[in-house]
């Protein structure tokens, strides 16, 4: 009994801090579009706060953008801003948009990428 309280502990612990682990901070919808144009490409992480997997999503790009700080990923919150949601068609989050400089959709996914395939649409997609 002992054995099993002792792995529930840290599993709970790993858990704890597991969460810790910072997000890419969101950006309101209106701001993101101000941003379509200004780069050859935009990257939009369309999800929710709340949502497990897109909290996995967050923190992939949350890291990502510290190492490529000059790639143009944005986070909208489409719990806080559901007109979002509406007007970029999304069904089911977490969803991953990418825009041309004329605001063009030219790539989605939907789901978990992983930080080699988001490296990758970047390589590709800024060539």
């Amino acid at each position: 009994m002992k054995k099993i309280i002792l792995i529930l502990g840290v599993l709970f612990s790993a858990t704890l801090f597991a969460a810790e682990e910072p997000m890419l901070k969101e950006t309101p919808f209106a701001e993101v579009l101000k941003q379509v144009g200004k780069h050859k490409i935009t990257f939009i992480e369309v999800g929710s706060d709340t949502c497990h997997s897109c909290q996995i999503m967050g923190r992939k790009l949350y890291k990502i953008k510290q190492q490529q700080p000059e790639y143009p990923i944005y986070f909208v919150n489409v719990h806080k801003e559901r007109e979002a949601a509406y007007r970029l068609k999304v069904q089911m989050i977490p969803t991953q948009i990418v825009v041309d400089t004329e605001g063009q959709e030219i790539y989605r996914h939907v789901g978990i990428l992983s930080e080699e395939e988001i490296q990758k649409l970047f390589e590709q997609k800024l060539k």
